[in-house]
């Protein structure tokens, strides 16, 4: 009871628990000895937050929870839409260049033909693969699309030394169709009708300019890749400009439809996809993304649990807050069909299909969705699982063939029969200077069609203010997913120092929060956001969480401020620990996607952070009517990243850069890493986003101002724009205090 009076004494609310009286001691120690505390939690306590737990990895759980109505699938599946389409490099989508294709060396197999295929997907940059055709069919033919997936050698694959254990436990009918799963499929869809494109990933078969070793084992960063200009995958610079093997296969995938498509027999209304594991990822991705194809079948591939084990598979920011089987929802109403295995999918039936159902059903077409489990087998395309696909195909595509549909012996092509090239068609260059020149390419394309979108506000915040938000993957806070716990509240004469905990409970995420309040508030806050923290707004030197000179100013003015440990700062730290590298999950494999993947990084959690505390500043008990936010010593990036999210939730910033820029962020696993944040003009041109909000820069290179003069100059806005010689605090406060 002594020690209850001692506190409520010095002005401090006592309300915690048993378990805080240790802090509470603590706090009045220190103000006592006129040290300043920098905890509202109890020592050795960090804030109760999942982002403090290790990653989520590929082997995570990932369900899908079933919109309730249209109107709110429409506005998630633009948003996921948009986060894959920058996931993959294709926001705004590269420019379709010629293809160029080569049809060549037809082969007659009685029923059907076979040509080998070479095309153009970006200049220089070649597709390649086998065009199956029927024969003897008039009018419009229905198109299929094949992507495979990690079977040994790819369209090459064969299994002759399995093919008699297949036969025997009932995967295959034929001892010479049998040995490859990747022809099988489509010899037989040819003879149902359809032409069929047949192509390889990046890496196997004829796609030798990137290697197999690269593309789908990478394991190591590469060091004389990770440059400035000219860099190569899986770098820190090929990863802030959303480049990545994942994306250039899925444009791949586009390219070849557009190629199937440009074909006079095949008819644009009837286009099926349809692939195994690794081409099953394929499958649901271009349903996802691309309109045109109207029936899917992703074998082996879609469930809740491993999202896709290879690099192909993975792409920094894909399946951030979704998975697979949301991603497949996309392509709902249209017909989709699925088939799992004694795999990762095994647990398909009960976990994932009756969302899908629910998903299908709610969209009203119940009846075009399909999911048959074959649990009987291992991990597989086998004839059983092709079986179920050609009668959905059949039905779908209205091929007209009496069901059952039954597989049908072929003599399969070897592998010198089905290589696009020979004497007259010679392999193309591949390694290190062509994967170069290739990146070097598409970045330019894409500052080409960025410059062309800069050239309008309307454009430009719709390309790079979507981008934007994809890149830090979270939109701003309702005020009722937000609460507040308060820990500490102290008269201080002439303002109010308070402190607790800001929750968002729905992810389990929990950040220490300071304000000052002066008694004679004039309805203005003031977020100052600081490389230290909260305790960043303090005076080291006086009592206890005592508002140093340039907030103490403000807070003179009649201004609030409010400060905040953002994640890996202040108490989320142990004493003397630091923020050095970036959590990993546990897989060796050096590429970013395996953890950036799935997980927001420390930046984009940091700007997160401040965009929480500025919903909850706006909509709190006593809502203020302006918000400005101030980022200065290394905290700049942070504020601009925020503010290009923010809009005019924000009134006004003060920012000081040090000519910061991700495209420069030396390592995958540095806390400044952000993927795709190079891609969308960097730093300035989060900055220009902010127009017309007031802004406050300093540190700026003069390229740098440059960009966002022009950006204040495009929002009609140039007067809200002072660009600054210094980039002090005493400097941010004057202008802030500025009539």
């Amino acid at each position: 009871y002594s020690m209850k009076s001692t506190l409520l004494s010095e002005g401090l609310t006592f309300r915690a628990p048993i378990p805080m009286l240790l802090v509470l001691v603590l706090s009045l120690a220190s103000i006592l000895s006129g040290a300043a505390p920098a905890r509202f939690l109890p020592l050795g306590e960090r804030p109760n937050d999942q982002r403090l737990q290790p990653p989520k990895d590929l082997d995570g759980y990932f369900p899908f929870s079933p919109p309730a109505s249209r109107e709110t699938w429409a506005e998630r599946s633009e948003h996921l839409r948009r986060q894959i389409l920058v996931s993959q490099g294709l926001w705004p989508m590269p420019t379709r260049t010629p293809l160029n294709p080569v049809i060549h060396g037809l082969m007659d197999r009685g029923d059907y033909t076979v040509e080998k295929v070479f095309f153009e997907s970006m200049p220089g940059f070649y597709v390649t693969g086998s065009l199956y055709r029927p024969k003897g069919r008039e009018g419009k033919l229905a198109g299929v699309l094949c992507p495979h997936g990690h079977w040994n050698n790819g369209r090459f694959l064969d299994t002759q030394k399995e093919i008699q254990s297949e036969i025997a436990n009932g995967a295959e009918r034929f001892e010479e169709g049998g040995r490859s799963v990747l022809q099988a499929r489509c010899v037989q869809l040819a003879r149902m009708g359809c032409v069929v494109f047949h192509y390889d990933m990046i890496g196997y078969a004829d796609s030798v300019q990137i290697s197999e070793e690269l593309a789908h084992r990478f394991s190591k960063q590469r060091p004389e890749m990770n440059t400035a200009e000219n860099w190569g995958l899986f770098s820190p610079q090929a990863e802030a400009h959303s480049q990545s093997v994942m994306g250039l296969q899925t444009w791949n995938s586009i390219r070849s439809l557009d190629f199937l498509l440009s074909l006079p027999e095949v008819d644009a209304s009837r286009v099926g996809v349809t692939g195994a594991s690794g081409g099953g990822t394929q499958t649901f991705i271009l349903g996802a993304i691309d309109p045109r194809p109207t029936v899917a079948f992703p074998a082996v591939m879609i469930c809740t649990a491993m999202q896709g084990g290879c690099t192909c598979e993975n792409a920094s920011g894909l399946r951030i807050d979704t998975g697979n089987v949301e991603i497949a929802a996309l392509f709902a109403p249209k017909p989709l069909g699925m088939t799992g295995a004694d795999d990762w999918t095994k647990e398909m039936s009960t976990k994932g299909y009756p969302e899908l159902k629910r998903h299908f059903a709610m969209l009203g077409h119940p009846e075009n969705l399909l999911f048959r489990p074959l649990n009987q087998f291992g991990h597989n395309y086998n004839y059983p699982s092709r079986a179920v696909m050609y009668g959905f195909m059949n039905h779908h595509l209205k091929l007209g063939v009496p069901e059952p549909v039954v597989e049908r012996d072929y003599r399969r092509l070897t592998t010198e029969e089905l290589s696009v090239w020979d004497e007259k068609h010679p392999k193309p260059t591949g390694g290190p200077d062509f994967e170069r020149r290739l990146l070097r390419h598409w970045h330019a394309d894409s500052e080409a069609q960025l410059s062309v979108a800069s050239k309008s506000q309307a454009e430009f915040r719709k390309v790079f203010g979507q981008g934007w938000q994809a890149v830090v993957g979270r939109s701003i806070p309702r005020a009722d997913e937000l609460n507040y716990d308060q820990r500490y509240k102290q008269d201080r004469g002439r303002f109010w120092a308070k402190g607790g905990l800001l929750r968002q409970p729905a992810r389990n995420e929990e950040s220490p929060v300071l304000f000052f309040y002066p008694k004679e508030w004039n309805g203005r806050t003031a977020i100052w956001i600081h490389p230290e923290g909260k305790s960043g707004l303090c005076d080291p030197a006086a009592a206890a969480f005592s508002p140093s000179h340039e907030v103490q100013r403000l807070l003179d003015a009649g201004i609030a401020v409010a400060g905040i440990d953002l994640i890996h700062q202040g108490e989320f730290l142990a004493e003397g620990e630091a923020m050095l590298q970036t959590p990993r999950v546990k897989n060796p494999r050096e590429s970013a996607a395996f953890t950036a993947g799935y997980n927001s990084t420390v930046f984009a959690q940091r700007v997160h952070d401040v965009i929480k505390l500025v919903s909850f500043v706006k909509h709190y008990e006593r809502p203020s009517k302006s918000i400005d936010l101030i980022g200065l010593a290394g905290a700049g990036p942070w504020v601009a990243v925020a503010r290009a999210v923010l809009g005019d939730q924000v009134t006004s910033a003060a920012v000081d850069t040090s000519a910061f820029r991700f495209g420069s962020v030396p390592t995958i696993q540095d806390p400044a890493f952000l993927p795709g944040a190079a891609k969308y003009g960097d730093l300035p041109g989060a900055l220009a986003l902010g127009a017309p909000g007031k802004l406050w820069l300093a540190g700026e290179t003069s390229e740098g101002n440059a960009t966002v003069r022009t950006g204040y100059q495009r929002a009609s806005s140039s007067p809200h724009l002072s660009l600054a010689a210094s980039g002090t605090a005493s400097a941010a406060v004057d202008w802030l205090l500025a009539p």
